[in-house]
């Protein structure tokens, strides 16, 4: 049964073909759109067993780049499928479940309707999420679709961790809690990470850190979501590309007040024009930070270095949390490639009992690696995430008898 999976980030799309039935998968061709809105996008394409395709022209928005993509499909010459009809069910990842969703769903008009009733509080990643649907439903008529929530792994989250302590009637009116978000890849890199270092991760202490141009970071205890850095939206937590991460409330309101500024306009500022690129001035994309980092640019190196060092913070309130790590993992864009970083974040922590060899780290980019030297007594490790293989799977296995 052939599956496409779209994993629409806030400046990216990430897909799979793959060809999976009970017993193995077989990936047909991945690719990833990137630079989504800013001058210069980039769609490579990758099917297995031709060519690397490469196409740069500016990709304004998730809609041309899901267009691009389908084309690159069926593509005569670096193609995977003679015809769309081929792909008999679309999984895709939506960012947002709130508490309508704790697990993944057949997209149906009332799915739908309760993603795109989420769209206001995140606002980056479920109308493009939903756009994905609505696209396929145009191309596709009539093909099974499913959507996989960043949220679900989350539930496991105790009250205590999830629940603000603001006024109750706030969670009983309106569900304002901590969701958390990047579920899959959280789930698949801790269990992944767990198999590569020998830990037996029923009883286990793993932090994982999924870094890009969205980021967050997860206390997973015992195999089960403790605790997580985005909260009621994917604003929370990091320095992420345009979004702000933990801030004083009244910092944002006393802005508001001085600026004259809607709730929608504050809403957009966080979301949208802050993070690295606020700091910045320059970009989004931490590969034009690092550039001009080098370059010796001031605003550079300021951005840069909130962006690492609330990474570190993370790590140390989660292992007090849990009582210690066993395990550190550096996934996503910018955490599978960004040897800087990681050393960055690692550097003086060898009171938590963390060392990691420099030169495994410096030669790895993409690849899973265990990075810690032998005498580390925190294990780390960079794992490539892989969350298109959960979504295939949960797409299989929720349509294989339709």
């Amino acid at each position: 049964m052939i599956v496409l999976v779209l994993n629409c980030g806030s400046s990216s799309i990430k897909y799979q073909v793959i060809d999976i039935n009970e017993q193995s998968n077989a990936l047909l061709a991945k690719g990833l759109v990137e630079r989504i809105g800013l001058p210069e996008g980039i769609l490579t394409h990758k099917p297995v067993g031709k060519e690397k395709y490469e196409l740069q022209m500016p990709i304004p928005d998730h809609t041309t780049g899901i267009s691009l993509v389908l084309k690159a499909l069926t593509d005569a010459n670096h193609g995977v499928i003679a015809d769309l009809t081929e792909v008999k069910a679309v999984g895709h990842r939506v960012a947002h479940g709130g508490e309508f969703f704790h697990s993944s769903v057949i997209v149906d008009e009332q799915a739908k309707e309760n993603i795109r009733s989420l769209f206001e509080i995140a606002p980056l990643h479920n109308p493009a999420n939903l756009e994905g649907v609505l696209s396929i439903e145009k191309v596709l008529p009539g093909i099974p679709q499913v959507a996989v929530f960043d949220t679900s792994f989350h539930q496991t989250i105790p009250a205590t961790n999830y629940m603000y302590a603001i006024p109750t009637e706030y969670y009983d009116k309106y569900r304002v809690r901590k969701y958390g978000f990047h579920g899959t890849s959280h789930k698949f890199v801790a269990k992944e990470g767990a198999a590569l270092t020998g830990i037996d991760i029923n009883n286990s202490k793993i932090i994982t850190c999924h870094i890009g141009n969205g980021g967050s970071i997860t206390a997973v205890l015992n195999g089960k979501s403790y605790d997580t850095s985005m909260g009621f939206s994917p604003l929370d937590g990091l320095v992420m590309g345009t979004r702000c991460g933990t801030i004083d409330a009244s910092a944002i309101t006393y802005i508001g007040e001085k600026e004259g500024m809607s709730y929608a306009e504050l809403n957009s500022m966080m979301n949208k024009k802050s993070g690295v690129q606020g700091l910045s001035g320059i970009s989004s994309d931490m590969r034009d930070i690092d550039a001009a980092y080098k370059a010796g640019n001031e605003k550079a190196i300021l951005a840069r270095d909130m962006y690492y060092s609330r990474i570190k913070k993370f790590i140390g309130e989660y292992a007090a949390e849990m009582g210690g790590v066993d395990l550190i993992i550096f996934t996503g864009g910018v955490g599978e490639n960004s040897s800087d970083m990681r050393s960055s974040v690692c550097s003086n922590m060898e009171f938590m009992g963390i060392k990691i060899d420099e030169s495994i780290n410096a030669a790895t980019h993409g690849d899973n690696a265990i990075l810690s030297t032998p005498d580390s007594k925190v294990k780390v490790a960079v794992i490539a995430t892989n969350e298109e293989l959960v979504i295939a799977t949960d797409t299989y296995n929720l349509t294989k008898n339709l």
